[in-house]
C-alpha cells in the first residue's frame, strides 16, 4: 500500500453577501459580507481552531478577507490574486435567470463562459490555468505533511477541487459550493482525493460530515 501525505488543503469560501443571497454573479464588484456572512465566518474560525496552518492563502476581495479576519486566519494570511472569482465580464451582477433572458436561449457557464464587459471576463479554461498555478504551491505544502488554508470563492474553488483530482475543468459543476464551507483534499494511498466537500462550518450537514479531517465528500 502507498504511503499518503498526512497534510491537507482546506478550502474556505466566504460568507454570505448580499449577492450571494440574491443570486447575482460576483467576481470584481467588492462587496462586504451579510451579518449572517460574519457569522458563518467566525463559525468557521471555531471549526478550524484546532487545525495548524504551514500556509494560508486569501483571495484580494474584502468578502474572502474579512472572512478569513474573522476566522482567525489573518496572522499569516497571503493575499493571493489567482484566488480571485471567476471574471464574469459582461455578466457581472447579472443573475442566470436575466443572462438566459438577454441571450434568448440556454446558458452554462461552464461551456459558454461570459461576454466581454467592464471587464474581458474568462472561460473555464482560463479559471483551470489558474488553478493548477495556485496548487503547484499547495502540493508542495501538502505533500510535505502541512496543512493549507484557501479562502476563496465558489465557482473559483469547484475549478480548483477538480483540478485536485485531474478531472476535466466541467466537472467543477458537479461540486455545489455553499458560503461558510470548508471543503478538504488530500491524498489517499498516494492519490490525491476529496476528503470531504461542502461542508457547513457548524457541523449541522444532512449527513456524518464535519471539519474534524475525519469528512466524507
Amino acid at each position: 500500500m502507498t504511503s499518503s501525505p498526512s497534510g491537507r488543503a482546506y478550502l474556505i469560501r466566504h460568507g454570505q453577501t448580499p449577492w450571494t443571497v440574491t443570486g447575482q454573479h460576483t467576481s470584481v464588484t467588492d462587496i462586504p459580507l451579510t451579518a449572517v456572512g460574519e457569522e458563518e465566518a467566525k463559525a468557521i474560525g471555531v471549526a478550524l481552531a484546532h487545525v495548524t496552518f504551514e500556509l494560508v492563502l486569501v483571495s484580494p476581495r474584502q468578502r474572502t478577507q474579512r472572512t478569513a479576519e474573522l476566522a482567525g486566519l489573518t496572522q499569516q494570511a497571503i493575499i493571493e490574486p489567482n484566488l480571485v472569482e471567476w471574471d464574469y465580464g459582461g455578466f457581472e451582477g447579472l443573475t442566470t435567470a436575466e443572462i438566459v433572458q438577454a441571450r434568448g436561449d440556454g446558458w452554462d457557464l461552464w461551456i459558454d463562459g461570459v461576454v466581454a464587459g467592464v471587464t474581458p471576463g474568462e472561460h473555464a479554461a482560463d479559471v483551470y490555468a489558474r488553478a493548477r498555478t495556485v496548487l503547484t504551491e499547495v502540493k508542495n505544502v501538502v505533500r510535505h505533511g502541512g496543512n493549507v488554508a484557501l479562502v476563496a470563492h465558489g465557482h473559483f474553488l469547484r475549478s480548483l477541487g477538480a483540478a485536485w483530482v485531474d478531472l476535466p475543468v466541467i466537472d467543477g459543476r458537479k461540486l455545489a459550493l455553499y458560503t461558510g464551507t470548508v471543503s478538504i483534499l488530500g491524498y489517499e494511498h498516494g492519490h490525491p482525493v476529496i476528503l470531504g466537500w461542502n461542508i457547513p462550518a457548524t457541523g449541522h450537514s444532512s449527513g456524518d460530515d464535519s471539519v474534524n479531517g475525519n469528512a466524507h465528500p
